[in-house]
């Protein structure tokens, strides 16, 4: 009883500080108003007992700020918001974030009068960018595909999800199969989403990805005492699969729709975007397989005992989403 109690505790100061469906760039927006008139806003992540000082980007030399800049606290964020006054065309200038540092990255996106949208990715060891005069599709396809990446191994809930759906499935084609099934359903609302078709308010779905995680523990955890075999998420995987990529679409496109889309390049940002979490998901999945192939190999009496602390400690942190969402 005593171990459980342990493994309670670790986990639960595990899940406190995930917050788990963000990608939490720094965003970043300069949209011109009237020639050479631009307003200015970026949203600032904040952690929790982090710095709340707002940092101010270096802007190109030929723009000035037009008054001081303003802040305001959000959910997590500092919001900035400045206007810049710039004497002729962005093109060639240099803009830069010096601040960022440690795996933190920024995403860019500058909104000229004419012109397409263009869209850069600044990170701690590239923090400047030189603006360019016209974006190439090869550029923004290479920063979306990355954020998408990103996402799904810095999103705990959606790595909780597959990590649990590759438990629960074993191996073989049933794998492929249930990982196939996620990809579309999620692929199919996010693009929904993100086009206007539909879309869902952002705080029930995350609840209900918690509670798709969840589930998902509950099954698992089923198979310990014998009672998984004739289930209905046993025999058909993918299909429970397809049902949560659906919800999890969703919450791909709430962050999504927080660091924006690149006028004019829509289509390629959203599927280099689908293709980086799709090979994010095929990571995680390949590390799984490979981890519990050497357990079996190497420790096969290990296995049940690391499969029990695997799923319980799922099922903790995702219950403590769910309950931390829901209130």
């Amino acid at each position: 009883m005593r171990i459980w109690l342990v493994l309670l505790a670790v986990f639960l100061c595990i899940a406190a500080p995930l917050k788990a469906d963000e990608i939490r760039p720094f965003a970043l927006e300069l949209r011109e108003m009237e020639a050479g008139q631009w307003s200015f806003s970026w949203k600032q992540p904040l952690t929790a007992g982090g710095d709340k000082s707002l940092a101010i980007p270096q802007i190109p030399q030929n723009c000035a700020f037009v008054g001081d800049p303003v802040s305001r606290e959000a959910d997590l964020a500092l919001i900035g918001n400045a206007r810049l006054a710039c004497d002729g065309s962005l093109g060639g200038q240099t803009f830069a974030l010096p601040q960022l540092a440690g795996n933190a990255d920024a995403l860019l996106r500058i909104t000229p009068m004419e012109g397409a949208t263009q869209s850069y990715r600044l990170t701690a060891s590239e923090p400047a960018a030189v603006l360019a005069q016209e974006q190439s599709t090869w550029d923004v396809a290479r920063d979306y595909f990355i954020i998408g990446m990103e996402h799904i191994l810095a999103g705990w809930d959606h790595l909780l999800f597959v990590i649990a759906l590759v438990l629960l499935v074993v191996g073989g084609w049933s794998v492929v199969k249930a990982a196939t099934a996620f990809t579309i359903a999620h692929s199919i609302t996010l693009a929904a989403t993100v086009l206007g078709f539909t879309g869902l308010p952002q705080a029930p779905v995350e609840a209900l990805i918690a509670l798709s995680i969840v589930f998902l523990a509950v099954e698992l955890a089923r198979g310990f005492s014998g009672g998984f075999q004739n289930t209905w998420t046993k025999r058909f995987p993918w299909a429970v699969a397809f049902g949560f990529g659906l919800l999890h679409g969703f919450g791909f496109a709430g962050a999504l729709r927080e660091i924006g889309l690149p006028q004019g390049e829509v289509p390629i940002a959203l599927l280099t975007f689908n293709l980086g979490v799709e090979a994010g998901q095929l990571l995680v999945i390949a590390a799984v397989m490979i981890l519990r192939g050497l357990i079996q190999k190497f420790a096969p009496q290990a296995e049940v005992g690391a499969l029990k602390i695997t799923t319980y400690g799922i099922g903790i942190i995702a219950s403590y989403w769910l309950i931390d969402r829901l209130l």
